[in-house]
């Protein structure tokens, strides 16, 4: 499997990294992220062989960044709004971004999979069935997947994981 994914990589590189630059708009992020399809791949042993197959993990991983990075803008956005009347001090700011970058790596550890479900549930606000319907499994997939993507979060941020 592997030296037949490495020849997809190497004769669909640039147009894969065109693809994911029109969607992330930034040469050098296509090129990371490239490579994280095809370490995706690399590491799947289910026979991933198909340059299509190739495409759509990059797509996705282009989407999830986008979604990731706006959960990032948002955040610094809120951290330089003005501070509530209680005040937030730089203190409270810096311990707030300590955990969203956790969060972040903690949901680049899990698969894919995991990731998009949590995304879309928490991000995009969609309902279980909807994202079963959108990724083409069951919800009882989409249940176990989330119950990971929360496991995950609580053990790296006691007490602090999402609700």
């Amino acid at each position: 499997m592997p030296a037949t994914l490495v020849q997809i990589f190497a004769a669909e590189r640039s147009r894969l990294v065109r693809l994911i630059g029109r969607i992330v708009g930034c040469r050098a992020t296509a090129e990371d992220l490239a490579q994280d399809a095809f370490l995706r791949l690399w590491d799947r042993r289910d026979g991933c062989e198909d340059a299509g197959y190739l495409f759509r993990t990059a797509r996705n991983i282009a989407i999830d960044h986008l979604r990731a990075q706006r959960v990032r803008d948002r955040h610094a956005e809120a951290a330089a709004a003005e501070p509530p009347a209680g005040g937030v001090t730089p203190d409270d700011t810096a311990s707030a971004r300590e955990e969203l970058e956790l969060l972040h790596d903690t949901l680049s550890a899990l698969p894919e999979r995991v990731q998009r479900v949590f995304l879309l549930n928490r991000l995009d606000g969609l309902s279980y069935n909807d994202i079963a319907v959108e990724l083409g499994v069951s919800v009882s997939t989409v249940e176990k997947d989330m119950i990971r993507a929360l496991a995950a979060c609580r053990r790296r941020l006691p007490g602090r994981g999402p609700r």
